[in-house]
């Protein structure tokens, strides 16, 4: 007796082609959607980014305002400071480059403060005056130290690592951004500030 033909499982039901039908409507409907919201993801991220390199320090642009206290308490704010050359110095105790050039600006600010040279020394030290007031005492540094143990200016500025050193004009503009150590007390650095600061203050002419 001959048995029955098996059905051949290469053949496609028409059931199971109805089945699959809707999915493939569906990707094709999903596929533009996702596409738009990819493209509107990556135009968010880009203008995010833009948003970002707009507040990093440009030569020739004024520097993002900022206020921080020193060892005593008091609030110092940059642009409080604005009228005159100012120094920024970012830097951190455990950091030895930084130690390295730590007279050269005691001489630097020796030399120039009174007759105007802003000197701020930001420190990025978590544990604040706890280790800076040790560290200036060992030192015998007497340059303006601010404190900001929760990296404010780290963020503001997009700085890389410590020391990095930044040269305001009296309106508040980027002179020079310094990445690494300096001889801050050489005759080439000394002359730079003295020129800045004999530039007339365009706010007092005014």
């Amino acid at each position: 007796m001959a048995s029955a033909p098996h059905p051949n499982p290469d053949t496609t039901s028409p059931a199971a082609t109805a089945n699959s039908r809707p999915w493939g409507v569906a990707l094709l409907w999903l596929l533009p959607v996702i596409v738009v919201a990819l493209i509107l993801a990556y135009g968010a991220l880009t203008r995010m980014s833009d948003e970002k390199a707009d507040h990093l320090p440009q030569v020739g642009q004024p520097l993002a305002d900022f206020a921080l206290t020193d060892l005593q308490g008091n609030t110092v704010q940059l642009s409080a400071l604005r009228g005159n050359v100012v120094f920024i110095n970012v830097w951190a105790t455990w950091c030895q480059p930084c130690i390295d050039e730590m007279p050269t600006i005691e001489r630097l600010y020796n030399q120039l403060h009174a007759r105007g040279l802003k000197v701020v020394a930001i420190s990025l030290d978590p544990l604040g005056a706890q280790v800076i007031e040790p560290f200036m005492r060992r030192y015998r540094l007497t340059f303006p130290v601010l404190l900001d143990v929760k990296s404010e200016v780290e963020r503001l500025y997009g700085t890389t690592g410590v020391p990095e050193s930044f040269i305001v004009d009296k309106q508040g503009r980027l002179v020079e951004k310094v990445v690494g150590p300096r001889d801050w007390s050489s005759p080439q650095t000394l002359a730079l500030f003295e020129r800045l600061m004999a530039m007339p203050d365009p706010q007092s002419q005014g």
